[in-house]
């Protein structure tokens, strides 16, 4: 084993390679918190939040790995500015008063190679809600830098309607403008902070 390989300080489950335990950053520079929703019916409408900051805080037991995000709402992006200021009013995020949502772990489950169930609360305009994200964790290495990263990628699906964010107008064919359903789309990088 080369000196580089040997401070990768990893270890295996269940012939997965993992990192030991300590906390990780989130990279945003190598990371994405983005969404995907309906719009009338035929089309996807994409997008990702620009300012948020987390940690993963890998247990001894794997499954005791705590997740904390917090995203600043503001900062949403679709590539339309009009729709970005519409979604931070008072009709989505309110952004003038609730400045932030959050995501806090409470389980952790292996479903077996790469795949994990990481179930967690998400808070968004003051409402908080249980919510499972399917997660497949990508890697462990060491940069050129001698920083450890990890990268995992996340998915869910939430209910905007549970947390407030009500906003709609009915199509004239039937069926609403924008989806109820919103699809959580995650990509992760992390660096070992301790």
């Amino acid at each position: 084993m080369s000196e580089t390989a040997a401070t990768v300080e990893t270890r295996e489950l269940e012939g997965l390679t993992i990192p030991t335990p300590g906390t990780f950053r989130l990279d945003p520079t190598h990371s994405q918190v983005g969404f995907v929703v309906r719009h009338m019916k035929v089309a996807k409408v994409r997008g990702r939040f620009q300012d948020y900051t987390g940690s993963i805080q890998i247990g001894e037991e794997p499954t005791d790995t705590r997740v904390e995000v917090t995203v600043k709402t503001e900062s949403v992006d679709t590539r339309e500015e009009a729709r970005d200021a519409h979604l931070r009013s008072a009709d989505f995020f309110e952004s003038a008063v609730h400045a932030e949502m959050s995501f806090v772990s409470t389980n952790v489950e292996h479903r077996g190679g790469n795949e994990f169930e990481l179930t967690g609360d998400l808070t968004i305009k003051g409402v908080t809600k249980p919510v499972v994200l399917h997660v497949e964790f990508d890697g462990v290495i060491q940069d050129p830098y001698g920083n450890q990263r990890i990268g995992f990628s996340a998915s869910g699906e939430i209910d905007r309607y549970d947390y407030g964010l009500n906003w709609n107008a009915a199509i004239e064919a039937g069926g609403l403008v924008v989806s109820r359903k919103v699809t959580l789309e995650i990509e992760v990088e992390a660096i070992r902070s301790a």
